[in-house]
Parts: C-alpha cells; sequence; structure tokens
C-alpha cells in the first residue's frame, strides 16, 4: 500500500471512527482479582491499517496523532462502559499528543462523563514513542489530569527515551516494566536485579509497579517471589472484546508447595485470626459497637455478598473520621462502605510469609498497627497482623544467618541438609550437584587467602547466576566446597554456561606468566614443589528420579554426590561426573 492510500485509509478511519477495542487485564496476584484492564487499539480488520504500530506511525506521519488518540480514547470509553467492566480503565496516551498545540484539555473528562466514569476509575498511561524534550509541559498537562481526579501510570519503563527522567520528574501512580526484563526472568540474574532495583525505586517514589508481558508460569512465579503485585500479560489473559472478569480462573497458584528449595515456604496458616467480618451494607452504628465491645479488636473487613473483601476499616481511622462534631449522629446510620477503605492487602493463604512480607513492605501506606485479610480462593478466612509476619521474618532470618557461611553468606550445611530432605520429600525430579574446585588449595597457597576468598566469591556469584529462584538451590559446604540443585529439564546446558562462566571470571586472578604459561609453581601437600593446572571445576551430579526418593535419605543422597564428585576430580581439568539414581526405584 503507497503512502497516499495509507493517508486515505486514515482518513476514512478517523470519519468513521472505525475503530476496534480490546480490553487486557491487569491482576492483582496478592487479592488474586482484576485490578482492570488496559485498553488497547486496533483498525479495521480488513485494512493495512489493523495492526497499531502501523495505524499509529501513519498518523503521526500525517500530523494526525492527536485527533487518532482522541478517537481511541472514545471507543475505548464506550466499550468499557457498554461491557460495565469494574476496575480501573488504563488509557494510552502518548506525551508528544499532549504537548500538540491542537490538544484541547478536558476533551477525556467530557467523555467519561458522557458515560458516567469517574475519573478516579482511569489511568492515563504514557506511552513513550519519540523523544521528549519540554518536560515542563509535559509537567503541566498530567497536573490538570491528576486535579481533575485521574491517575497516572508510566509505560515501558526501561525501553523509552527517557523514561526515568519521566518517573524522577512526573512521579506517576504506577510504573510498567518494559517485557524485555521480564522475558526470560527466572533464567536470567540481571533481570532479576534491575526489576529488584525498580521495586526499591517504586517504594522510595509510593509507585505500584505492573509487570507486564508476561508469557510463561516460570516468570510469574519469580516476578511473585520478588514481591511484584500487579501483573499483566498473554500468561494471564490475551487482549480481548469479552475480557475476562474473574481472575481467579486467569491464576495458577502460586502456594507454598511451589515455594523454592531454598527457603521453608512457611504459609500464613499460623497467622490466622478468626475474626467476623461485616457486610457492606451494615451501618456505621454496627460497626462502631463490634469495636466497642472488643476492646482489642483493630480492624474489621468488610464483605460483599460472595464473602470477598471489599474494604477494610481500621479502628484508627473509624474514630478520626467520627471526631467531627455531630459526626457520630451523622454517620451511625449510613452504610459502613461509605467510611471503610478500600485501599487495604488480601493475601492469600496458600501463599508464602516470604510473599506476604515483600508485599507488606512494598505497601508505602501500611502501618505496623494495621491488619491485613486472608483470603481462600478470594473469599474471607480471616485477618492477619503485619507485626506477627514482621516477628516470623525476622525469626527465620535469625536462623537463616546463624547456618548461613561467613564469607559468602550462602546457606550453610544444615539449611543444605534441609534442603535435600525437602527434595525427597516433596518427590520432585532434580539435578543435585557438588561443585569443587581443581588446584585451589596450592593456587591459596601461592597468592595468600585474600586471592583465595576473591575466587570463592566468584564461583558463589556463578553458582546464584546459574539459579531458577522458583525451583533451584545453591549452598557453600565449606572451603572450595559448594552445592547446586537444579529442578528444571535444561541442567545439563547450565552447568556448561558455569563451567564457561568460570573459566572466564578466574582469568583476573593469575599473574601475567601464569596465565601465560597455563600453570604456576606451588607447595604440594606433602610439601614438594609441584606444576599446577590453573584452576578448573568438577562437577559431581546425581541425577535423582521422583520414584527414587522413597528409597533415600537426605545423608544417602549427600553420599552419592560427594561420590561423583570423587570420580569427577579423577579426571585432569574441568570435569563432570553422573550418577543415576534408577537402580534405587523401586
Amino acid at each position: 500500500m503507497t503512502v497516499t492510500e495509507q493517508l486515505s485509509a486514515l482518513a476514512q478511519i478517523l470519519a468513521h471512527g472505525d475503530l476496534n477495542s480490546l480490553f487486557q487485564p491487569i491482576v492483582s496476584l496478592s487479592e488474586r482479582r482484576i485490578l482492570g484492564y488496559e485498553a488497547l487499539t486496533r483498525g479495521p480488520s480488513n485494512s493495512s491499517l489493523h495492526s497499531p504500530v502501523t495505524l499509529f506511525a501513519v498518523a503521526r506521519h500525517a500530523g494526525r496523532l492527536n485527533e487518532l488518540e482522541i478517537a481511541c480514547r472514545r471507543r475505548a470509553c464506550t466499550r468499557f462502559h457498554e461491557l460495565k467492566l469494574n476496575g480501573s480503565l488504563f488509557l494510552n496516551v502518548s506525551p508528544e499528543s499532549l504537548l500538540d498545540p491542537s490538544h484541547q484539555p478536558g476533551r477525556t473528562l467530557q467523555l467519561l462523563e458522557a458515560f458516567g466514569i469517574p475519573p478516579s476509575q482511569v489511568v492515563i498511561e504514557l506511552t513513550e514513542q519519540t523523544p521528549t524534550e519540554d518536560f515542563g509541559l509535559l509537567d503541566t498537562a498530567l497536573h490538570h489530569y491528576r486535579a481533575m481526579g485521574f491517575s497516572i501510570a508510566l509505560d515501558d519503563l526501561g525501553a523509552g527515551y527517557s523514561s526515568l527522567r519521566l518517573w524522577s520528574e512526573l512521579r506517576p501512580d504506577y510504573v510498567k516494566i518494559d517485557r524485555h526484563f521480564i522475558d526470560g526472568i527466572h533464567q536470567d540474574a540481571v533481570k532479576r536485579e534491575f526489576v529488584g532495583s525498580i521495586l526499591q525505586m517504586a517504594k522510595a517514589s509510593r509507585a505500584q509497579v505492573i509487570a507486564e508481558g508476561i508469557e510463561l508460569p516460570e516468570e510469574l512465579a519469580v516476578l511473585a517471589e520478588m514481591g511484584v503485585d500487579l501483573v499483566q500479560g498473554y500468561l494471564l489473559g490475551r487482549p480481548q472484546d469479552q475480557p475476562p472478569r474473574d481472575a481467579r480462573g486467569l491464576l495458577p497458584r502460586l502456594d507454598a508447595s511451589a515455594a523454592s528449595l531454598a527457603e521453608e515456604g512457611t504459609d500464613l496458616s499460623a497467622l490466622l485470626i478468626d475474626q467476623p467480618a461485616m457486610a457492606d451494607n451494615a451501618l456505621v452504628g454496627d460497626v462502631l459497637d463490634a469495636f466497642r465491645s472488643q476492646p482489642n479488636l483493630n480492624s474489621l473487613a468488610i464483605l460483599d455478598a460472595h464473602r470477598q473483601p471489599v474494604g477494610i476499616v481500621h479502628r484508627h481511622s473509624l474514630s478520626d473520621a467520627l471526631l467531627k462534631p455531630f459526626a457520630t449522629e451523622l454517620y451511625a446510620r449510613k452504610p459502613i462502605s461509605r467510611l471503610m477503605s478500600e485501599d487495604f492487602l488480601a493475601v492469600e493463604l496458600g501463599q508464602s510469609l516470604q510473599q506476604v512480607s515483600r508485599l507488606l513492605t512494598s505497601r508505602a501506606r501500611q502501618r505496623i498497627e494495621e491488619d491485613f485479610i486472608i483470603t481462600l480462593d478470594g473469599r474471607y478466612q480471616g485477618l492477619g497482623r503485619v507485626i506477627d509476619v514482621l516477628k516470623l521474618i525476622t525469626e527465620l532470618k535469625i536462623q537463616q544467618a546463624r547456618h548461613a557461611n561467613p564469607l559468602t553468606l550462602l546457606p550453610g550445611n544444615v539449611p543444605i541438609q534441609q534442603c535435600l530432605q525437602r527434595l525427597l520429600q516433596q518427590g520432585r525430579e532434580a539435578v543435585v550437584c557438588y561443585v569443587d574446585i581443581d588446584s585451589f588449595k596450592p593456587f591459596n597457597d601461592l597468592y595468600g587467602y585474600a586471592k583465595g576468598d576473591e575466587v570463592l566469591l566468584c564461583l558463589a556469584q556463578c553458582l546464584s547466576e546459574r539459579v531458577d529462584p522458583t525451583r533451584d538451590f545453591v549452598g557453600h559446604i565449606g572451603g572450595d566446597d559448594f552445592m547446586l540443585v537444579l529442578g528444571s529439564e535444561d541442567w545439563r546446558p547450565r552447568l556448561n554456561q558455569l563451567l564457561e562462566d568460570f573459566q572466564g571470571q578466574c582469568r583476573r586472578f593469575y599473574r601475567a606468566d601464569h596465565l601465560q604459561a597455563g600453570c604456576f609453581v606451588s607447595h604440594n601437600r606433602l610439601g614438594v614443589r609441584e606444576e599446577f593446572p590453573l584452576l578448573s571445576l568438577s562437577l559431581g551430579v546425581v541425577r535423582l528420579r521422583s520414584e527414587a526418593s522413597t528409597n533415600l535419605d537426605a545423608s544417602q543422597l549427600a553420599s552419592l554426590a560427594s561420590e561423583a564428585k570423587r570420580q569427577a576430580k579423577a579426571v585432569p581439568g574441568y570435569s563432570l561426573h553422573i550418577i543415576d539414581t534408577q537402580q534405587w526405584v523401586g
């Protein structure tokens, strides 16, 4: 299609409003509910401008981007209203459109008023395709939106031309991490570090993080483990004309059974307080009486007709609201929905203590004396206390620190033994790998303990980068001996990559003459000078079959790994020896 034909097609689309709006759900993992929907536009199905990339590129070239975006918003609002969707509506707006001289402030609000959609239900999502230069004007435009009650989201964080500066200067309510950093995050330590940094910055700036572009269950599991609560992607739901309304059918169970081998995965059963809740049509006076009759009651969950939480009332907040003159008389016969807080944390009973701790600490508005709601399949079970979570987490951290290796801070022998026990109890197929450094003692004698410690830290880092946090484990037995447990089928290429990583990283530890010679001279165990090859790894691998789990205990499994390592060390240089537990299958 020629440029002229594309411009003509665009003119037809704008003249007739021939656009389609699809909606993709944004899901809260902790509450197992749909927070809202992002509206995504498509051109006519029989047009060369069906693709949004082409459609918006042609509009930008024609100088009609602002006109197209208004048409998209009109169509999105129309369909959102027709479908009677709950939650927030995320509308894409480009900064260049806001800065266009033809942009007329207030048109979006007019559209919403026509359909009875309150601005508080709408999130303006900034999508940056070209460099933003006039930050002052853009800030003014967004303040205009905020003054009308809209929330602001920054899309594709990490991919835009100036997204970090936009975040710093505009302070959005939501930031959406670009899918590049989500793709394969379970196998990429650098991407996990990036997302971890984003979570820290979001906490400081009081923004909520949305991870988009999730396509694999493993990606979702890692993000949940890191404390990301809001998620979006094909795994949860593609953009659809008739989107889902209930998140429970979209989410896999992210419960304690899926916890990493590296932690106990304690669930919330021990924290559950069996506290009656109130219906959302209960009167304020009844709620006030409940607090008066129970002096130790801090919070009350508010439920809908399906026993799903819709709000929470905290004692201190209710007291503050009723302190004004005549407030008690004014509100006593009103439904509690008028005074309840809709900003609450609800978590599933099966989530691990570590996951809940991360969610609590990521909430800028969570007060330590406030309670959170615990649900099962989205329905109310009881309350949990923040202080109880913090106490248990502190105890776990102290326990972990007590058994960690003081140099690498990796789990030591007690956690390693516990990991092997859990592995056998769960009957999981896995690879248990005993990792040992060849020539380490003579290297340590020659180069000194400080350089030796650098080598050990280097190996610890290489091992950690090969670990999938959702299913693997890495521990430090002591000295130059490490334990690696891999739960995925791609263990062999990951071990090969480990060997390459370590070999490359070690080059910086040798003197130039030793590196050139490919060996060094040091004293052996008898005190005799001997030529030693450069450092290498011996890997003793045990392939654990699920059927063999019932016939082995943790000590036997550890002994098998040690024997595999011994046989690997009998081969000079980088080596790998495998013992298969097939013979232990009953």
